[in-house]
């Protein structure tokens, strides 16, 4: 009994080096090519003068927009 499980764990020790992972070869053939690098997945450009201007102004908006609902849910009872 010894001896078969001794054998079972070298089988699987050899069946486990064994293994191979292979991964798709890509595709440059493809019509469909995207922009690739930094800010190119992004759907607005950040290099644009009022860029921060903007961008203050979307996360104050959503920030504010909780505290003034209470506010006006207090004011208005």
């Amino acid at each position: 009994m010894n001896a078969q499980s001794l054998l079972r764990a070298r089988m699987a020790t050899q069946h486990i080096a064994r293994r191979g992972f292979s991964t798709t070869r890509p595709r440059f053939d493809s019509p469909f090519h995207y922009p690739e690098g930094p800010r190119s997945n992004l759907p607005f450009n950040p290099k644009t003068r009022f860029f921060w201007l903007r961008y203050w102004l979307f996360m104050g908006t959503g920030f504010f927009i909780p505290f003034g609902m209470a506010l006006w849910h207090t004011y208005k009872a």
